[in-house]
């Protein structure tokens, strides 16, 4: 399977490398793109300070920049937090998208996105600052109505970005179970 995956505004670190050698072991053939063009963050608000100072619109121009070349053959989109909204992006609007897997974060959907039976997980952490859950069951809904095939597992106790094993938030149960649950998910499409 092709994989497109982001990082979180932490930037392309160690963590998603090793997220990405996770989904090679596993036969995938994984792309990392560095959204952030190098620069890395070492708390969250110097991530969304970054984030904030390269801009939404220019972040997701880099990333369609990033998938083209292989959206041909399918892509499932995958992203950690802020990539998993940018990945949600790009797979709504990939006519030819195999399925999309959000690590932490989701985003808005337009009223007008369609898709037919997107194959969709969400792993997230609950409670979650950043996805409370009125949002989430909203997003849910907004998804269902879009057209997609929506999992959702959450994560009792964990913190925001807890499949990072460099940060604060690391749970390493709750991170094993969101890997052999997404792994599932991924051999299924």
């Amino acid at each position: 399977m092709d994989i497109m995956l982001f990082h979180s505004v932490y930037g392309l670190r160690p963590a998603v490398h090793a997220a990405a050698d996770r989904l090679r072991a596993a036969g995938h053939d994984v792309r990392v793109p560095d959204l952030f063009e190098g620069q890395t963050a070492d708390t969250v608000e110097a991530g969304m300070e970054l984030k904030d100072k390269i801009g939404k619109d220019e972040l997701l121009r880099r990333a369609v920049l990033a998938a083209a070349p292989y959206s041909e053959r399918g892509l499932v989109y995958a992203g950690f937090s802020l990539g998993g909204s940018i990945a949600q992006n790009l797979a709504l609007g990939d006519a030819k998208a195999r399925g999309l897997l959000l690590l932490h974060g989701t985003s808005d959907i337009a009223e007008d996105a369609s898709v037919d039976e997107l194959p969709v997980q969400l792993h997230v952490a609950d409670p979650d600052p950043f996805e409370p859950h009125d949002w989430l069951t909203a997003w849910y809904l907004r998804m269902r109505r879009a057209g997609a095939d929506v999992e959702v597992y959450r994560y009792p106790g964990a913190g925001h970005l807890y499949t990072d094993p460099e940060l604060p938030d690391y749970d390493e149960t709750s991170a094993e179970e969101t890997w052999r649950t997404a792994l599932a998910f991924i051999d299924t499409l």
